[in-house]
C-alpha cells in the first residue's frame, strides 16, 4: 500500500471514528480522536506524554521560541506534560483535521527505550533529550497506525488487538527519525528525567502546596541547577508551570464536570477567589464563565469515555 492509499483509507476510518468535531473518545483508555471543521486560533494546550498523529488537515504548536508543525502524515510527540499554544492552520468541512492522540505509558515506554538502547549500544551515537519533537510519519510507523484504527472499529478487536498494537506504536516512535532524544528524555540517570519526575509531581499534587526547594531536594539537585534544567525542558520557571498546571485543571473542572469557578479554584489550591478570577482571565484571556462556555463547544467527549486526566487543549 503506498502512503497515499495508506493516508485515504486513514481518513476513512477518522470519518467513522470521529463523526463530531472536537473531542471523541474509544474503548482504549486515553486514546482519543480529534476533529476540527474549521481553523482555530491560537490557544493555550497542556497535554499529557502523548503521540497526536494527524491523518489530515495541519495544526501548529508554540513552545517558547520554536514553532512544531504537524501535518498530514506526521506526527508530535512530548515525552512530558507540556503547557505549549496550538492552534489548527488548515481544516474546513469538506477536509476536517483529523488526529489520533495516544498517552504514553511511561513505564512501558522506559522499558523499552532500555532495551533499544541495550541492543543498539555502540552503534548509535546518543542523543539530546527534548520534550517536544515532530517528525514524518514513515511507513513502518503508519502501518501500525492504519491497524490501529481498523481495529478500533471493532469493540472486540479494540479489547484484544489493541494493546499489542499501542505497544507497537510506542517501539516505533522510540527507534524512529528522533527516538533516541525521546529515549534520552526517559533515561532515568539524566536531569531530564529528573525534571520529568518533577512534573509527574506536581500534576499529582498541584492543588497542595508545592515549592522549589522540596522539589529540586526530591530531584536530588541543587536550586539553581533544577531551577535551570526545569527551564530548558519547559521554557517556564517551575512556580510558572505550577500556576499554569492549576489554571488549566480549573478550566477541565469546569467544562467537564460543571463545576463553578469558585468551586474549582479552591480544588485546584487557590485560596483567593479574586486572584484566580485575575489570573485566569490574564493567562486564558476571558473569564473563567466565559472560557468555560467556549471550551464547551469545542470537547465534545464519547458517552462513557474516560477523560485523560492531564489534557486540556483549544
Amino acid at each position: 500500500m503506498s502512503a497515499a492509499e495508506r493516508q485515504a483509507r486513514m481518513v476513512e476510518l477518522m470519518g467513522v471514528l470521529a463523526p463530531d468535531e472536537g473531542y471523541t473518545l474509544c474503548g482504549l483508555p486515553g486514546v482519543k480522536f480529534m476533529r476540527a471543521n474549521a481553523v482555530r486560533p491560537r490557544g493555550k494546550a497542556l497535554y499529557e506524554p502523548c503521540i497526536v498523529i494527524v491523518c489530515q488537515g495541519h495544526k501548529r504548536g508554540y513552545l517558547g521560541g520554536e514553532v512544531f508543525d504537524y501535518h498530514a502524515q506526521q506526527f508530535l510527540v512530548l515525552s512530558v506534560p507540556l503547557p505549549f499554544e496550538g492552534e489548527t492552520v488548515r481544516a474546513s468541512e469538506a477536509e476536517p483535521m483529523l488526529a489520533i492522540s495516544i498517552p504514553i505509558d511511561l513505564q512501558l515506554a522506559a522499558e523499552l527505550a532500555l532495551a533499544v538502547d541495550d541492543a543498539q549500544s555502540g552503534l548509535v551515537a546518543p542523543a539530546a533529550p527534548r520534550g517536544m519533537m515532530a517528525s514524518k510519519l514513515d511507513d513502518a510507523l503508519g502501518d501500525a497506525v492504519l491497524r490501529l484504527l481498523g481495529a478500533l472499529t471493532s469493540p472486540v478487536e479494540t479489547r484484544l488487538l489493541g494493546p499489542g498494537i499501542l505497544r507497537e506504536i510506542l517501539f516505533r516512535v522510540l527507534t524512529g527519525e528522533q527516538g533516541g532524544a525521546l529515549r534520552a528524555g526517559l533515561a532515568h540517570q539524566t536531569q531530564f528525567a529528573k525534571v520529568g519526575k518533577a512534573l509527574r509531581r506536581i500534576h499529582a499534587d498541584y492543588h497542595r502546596p508545592i515549592d522549589v526547594p522540596t522539589l529540586a531536594r526530591e530531584a536530588g539537585m541543587s536550586q539553581a541547577a533544577f531551577h535551570a534544567s526545569f527551564k530548558a525542558v519547559t521554557q517556564t520557571s517551575p512556580m510558572q508551570y505550577l500556576k499554569t498546571t492549576r489554571l488549566h485543571k480549573a478550566r477541565l473542572l469546569m467544562v467537564q464536570d460543571g463545576l463553578t469557578a469558585a468551586t474549582a479554584c479552591g480544588r485546584v489550591g487557590y485560596e483567593s477567589s479574586s486572584q484566580f478570577s485575575r489570573e485566569f482571565k490574564r493567562f486564558f484571556g476571558r473569564t473563567p464563565v466565559e472560557e468555560a462556555r467556549e471550551m464547551r463547544s469545542l470537547l465534545a467527549q464519547a458517552p462513557g469515555g474516560r477523560a485523560a486526566p492531564w489534557v486540556s487543549a483549544p
